[in-house]
């Protein structure tokens, strides 16, 4: 076990994970992209350029990170998280597009030190609006960032590619009541 300082000054007790790189091939990876595409047309064309944007950075920051993405069909919304496998659950960040715009989500947001007062909330997952590429780039969002992935409980892989994974939430129905 490697002891690893958070941006905090912290130290934490992660193990870090040699993780093989995907084993997504170049066809599957162009499906899903192709699949991505499709649900995000139906946004704005400005927030088409904005989530795009918003996918290229955080593949940049993150670049072993999977994008499990979820089509939200009864809220007409899209959300792909970056997570260190294909559990979008355990991602770290995500961007929810719809109607209302897009945002960016810091899935154990609750836990983080936010002085500029930015995110947006009252659960453990907190939000920030985000009105343009440049947003990423303020540095009290820079430092959410960098703080969300100090203290994600699942390690990233440090090496290989993450794979574009689609998943439709829309297609789970969570039963009404036990059957008998």
């Amino acid at each position: 076990m490697s002891v690893k300082k958070e941006a905090s000054g912290r130290r934490s007790g992660q193990v870090e994970v040699e993780v093989p790189g995907s084993t997504q091939s170049a066809a599957a990876r162009r499906s899903a992209e192709a699949q991505v595409r499709t649900l995000i047309d139906k946004f704005a064309p400005v927030h088409l350029r904005l989530i795009a944007a918003l996918r290229r950075s955080l593949r940049k920051r993150l670049p072993t990170a999977h994008e499990v993405v979820y089509e939200y069909g009864n809220l007409g919304a899209v959300v792909v998280s970056f997570s260190p496998n294909e559990r979008g659950y355990e991602g770290v960040l995500a961007i929810r597009a719809s109607a209302d715009g897009v945002k960016l989500y810091f899935n154990q947001g609750k836990e983080l030190p936010d002085p500029a007062k930015l995110l947006q909330g009252s659960s453990q997952a907190r939000w920030i609006d985000v009105e343009g590429a440049s947003t990423l780039a303020r540095p009290e969002v820079a430092c959410l960032i960098d703080e969300a992935i100090a203290r994600n409980r699942v390690p990233f892989a440090r090496a290989g590619r993450g794979s574009v994974v689609i998943r439709s939430a829309s297609a789970k129905k969570s039963p009404r009541s036990r059957p008998v």
